[in-house]
């Protein structure tokens, strides 16, 4: 056993040796490229034997958790919660069933963070990842089996797509959860979408669509070609990663926590704490390309066609956008163009269905979303520090939005004006020295450290993020609105759009705190009528409290 342990490992130590970088660390890239031959030869197993497939994709996982980690104990655990949620789908009816899953799902996960966070080390590769994918997997696999207990009438379109009204054989639910190429990274994915890609409903086409511009497939398999994408994909993910290594061993943890960091000029510490997040970034670039490079090439990122151009598009599964990312002009951008998964999983499946029916989110759907994102990313405090405070960075992008960019359009607001590419340039600057500033803590994940780091450049983002929000709660955001109108647009600086959160964060925190107050009004008087209390406090004292208690503090 010994010695098959030293011949698995020995082309990934080499490597090791060469990048510098740890045993595990090369060991993930190197399941990543596996994927890709590997995905080769399960797409070319027979579309009519799909029990073959589960079956490939099972031997394959167990491989990578067992052959190059030696995972048992991980194996389990997947195992546990695999299990245990098949079960509580299976026998438990109602609409307590998706929750209880949840709170299982949660919880369980909850204790491998624990353990990860007492080891600490980054560099070890342990079952945490996989947990974290298999959770998303896992907790909308009950909501889609219950949706699929009730009529269509009570779903949207979006339930009625991703339901599951015949419950999943066992080899089915196992190749679902196991999918090799997204095991350890993601992307995660609802069960409609394997179970599409297995049965290839996936890849079938209209019946008048123009013969010439199907996407072409090799001889009698229904998955259309992905080699060239996948492989488009495959080179960004080395790029990306290469370009971590490179820059990696410039940018250490320890430069950030050590005196020479304090030594450089105020300007050159802020470039360095964006390079440390630009940095953190690329290797999930990387990862996230080779991963959904793999998914493509097994045929399961495929996304329809175009029927006029017959372009085929293969983002299904995209978890990020680097270019849309970096080049983001306000921080929704930003967060919306990262872990795009993640954020569909916390809109469909926490945000959504904390929401009673017929009633529009609010508040308890908003604190849900913003819980569960919190405690799925685990419990260093650095988490929450980057969480607390892009909440309140959001809010303050939004009324930029909303009460300065008007002044860079018409009146009408369907043009820029000459000015406007300047607004743009500097709300691109500003919004990645603020996202630099802000996610800092996920990188450091300390207390301390993060505390220090923010110190040494003087805690500029919370000082801007202060600075703005007074800013608008003066008599200055009056100012404003008063001169949209006289460019004859009343009302727009008012105008509010429902948005879901991203990564669990409010979209809008005042509006948050606006329809808090609502909301205990509304159960206050609900009490009050049924004799519980006396009498009921109007929604300007319920303020005026809210006010009086953050003054104390």
């Amino acid at each position: 056993m010994a010695a098959l342990r030293a011949f698995i490992d020995a082309p990934f130590a080499s490597a090791a040796n060469v990048l510098g970088a740890s045993l595990d660390e090369v060991k993930l890239i190197g399941s990543f490229l596996l994927s890709y031959p590997l995905a080769a030869i399960l797409k070319r197993i027979p579309d009519k034997d799909p029990w073959k497939k589960d079956l490939f994709i099972i031997v394959v996982s167990l491989f990578y958790i067992l052959g190059l980690y030696e995972l048992w104990d991980g194996l389990l655990t997947l195992l546990y919660s695999s299990v245990a949620t098949y079960l509580i789908a299976y026998y438990i009816d109602g609409s307590l069933m998706p929750w209880i899953g949840f709170i299982f799902l949660m919880g369980h996960m909850s204790i491998s963070h624990i353990y990860r966070q007492i080891a600490n080390d980054a560099s070890v590769v342990d079952i945490t990842g996989p947990q974290m994918v298999l959770v998303m997997k896992l907790s909308a696999f009950c909501w889609n089996v219950h949706d699929g207990r009730l009529p269509d009438k009570d779903l949207t379109d979006a339930q009625k797509y991703a339901a599951i009204r015949e419950f999943p054989s066992i080899l089915d639910y196992a190749g679902y959860v196991l999918f090799f190429p997204s095991l350890f990274a993601g992307p995660a994915f609802d069960y409609v979408d394997y179970r599409r890609w297995i049965d290839t409903t996936l890849f079938e086409v209209p019946p008048d669509t123009d013969p010439s511009k199907v996407p072409p497939t090799r001889k009698k398999r229904k998955i259309p070609r992905s080699g060239r994408p996948a492989f488009k994909k495959m080179v960004m993910g080395i790029l990306w990663i290469l370009a971590f290594v490179q820059l990696a061993p410039y940018y250490p943890f320890s430069l950030y926590l050590g005196d020479e960091f304090k030594a450089y000029s105020l300007p050159r510490r802020i470039w360095q704490l964006y390079m440390l997040g630009l940095v953190t970034r690329l290797k999930y670039y990387g990862c996230w390309a080779l991963t959904e490079g793999a998914c493509i090439l097994s045929g399961l990122g495929y996304n329809g066609f175009d029927p006029k151009t017959g372009k085929v598009f293969w983002d299904r599964l995209e978890n990020v956008n680097p270019w849309g990312l970096e080049t983001a002009q306000n921080t929704r951008g930003y967060l919306e163009n990262w872990n795009k998964n993640t954020n569909h999983w916390l809109r469909n499946y926490v945000y959504l269905r904390v929401t009673p029916k017929g009633k529009k989110p609010g508040f308890r759907a908003s604190l849900a979303t913003f819980s569960t994102s919190a405690f799925w990313h685990g419990f260093y405090p650095g988490y929450y520090l980057a969480f607390v405070l892009a909440s309140f960075v959001q809010t303050v992008a939004k009324n930029f939005r909303r009460y300065v960019r008007p002044f860079f359009l018409s009146p009408d607001g369907s043009k820029p004006t000459a000015a406007k590419p300047y607004y743009d340039v500097a709300s691109w600057v500003i919004t990645q020295l603020i996202m630099s500033f802000t996610v800092a803590p996920f990188v450091l994940l300390s207390f301390s450290g993060t505390i220090a780091v923010w110190g040494h450049v003087y805690f500029y983002g919370i000082v801007g993020v202060a600075s703005a929000m007074v800013f608008f709660s003066s008599p200055a955001k009056g100012y404003l609105i008063a001169q949209q109108k006289k460019r004859s647009r009343p009302g727009i600086a008012r105008k509010v759009s429902v948005e879901a959160p991203v990564l669990g964060l409010p979209s809008d925190l005042e509006q948050e705190v606006e329809d808090a107050i609502k909301e205990i009004s509304a159960e206050i008087e609900e009490m009050r009528k049924n004799g519980a209390i006396t009498s009921m406090p109007t929604p300007q004292e319920l303020r005026a409290l809210v006010e009086e208690k953050l003054k104390r503090k």
